[in-house]
């Protein structure tokens, strides 16, 4: 069993939302530059502050599985879960969206399938707590995790909207 394993949000999500991003941020600028009504560059800024969010959090998200432990770290946060004091591991399924719950107590921590090697962090985090904590659907469902794209096309799909919004607004021709 090797010490670490270290996993991270698929970068197939993080190039499109990064994108986005970009995309919403140019879209302000030439709206000012252009001398656009203000309520556009204020729903630009409504629509750019979550999107910053959630990119500066996924791509700060590292979990990390350990012999002994397992932490995520997040944004300028760490939380850490000792395997031997786990007592829950249990599953909750949304169509392709899992979400796996690990209870210490009064202390929990919440993966999701938006990690790359969604499955690896699933056998090796099961291969190090406790089988009596592993609730039944978990073990089902980690005979083969769901692995999740709808995020990624719905990503580039507005990718897409606001890259022909922003060539519009510049004229329409390059």
């Amino acid at each position: 069993m090797t010490a670490t394993k270290s996993f991270v949000i698929r970068r197939t999500f993080l190039i499109p939302l990064g994108l986005l991003l970009g995309l919403t941020v140019a879209l302000m600028g030439v709206c000012l530059v252009q001398g656009q009504p203000t309520a556009k560059v204020v729903i630009l800024g409504f629509i750019a502050v979550p999107v910053l969010a959630l990119f500066v959090e996924s791509v700060c998200r590292r979990t990390v599985i350990g012999r002994e432990a397992i932490t995520v770290n997040k944004c300028l946060r760490r939380k850490t879960l000792v395997f031997a004091d786990v007592t829950e591991v249990e599953t909750v399924r949304v169509r392709k969206r899992v979400f796996l719950t690990l209870c210490a107590g009064d202390d929990f921590l919440i993966l999701s399938n938006a990690y790359a090697g969604f499955p690896a962090l699933v056998e090796a985090l099961l291969g190090r707590v406790a089988p009596e904590a592993v609730s039944e659907e978990t073990r089902k469902m980690a005979v083969a995790p769901p692995t999740k794209s709808t995020d990624v096309i719905s990503c580039w799909l507005g990718v897409a909207l606001l890259a022909f919004i922003l060539y519009i607004q510049l004229g329409g021709s390059f």
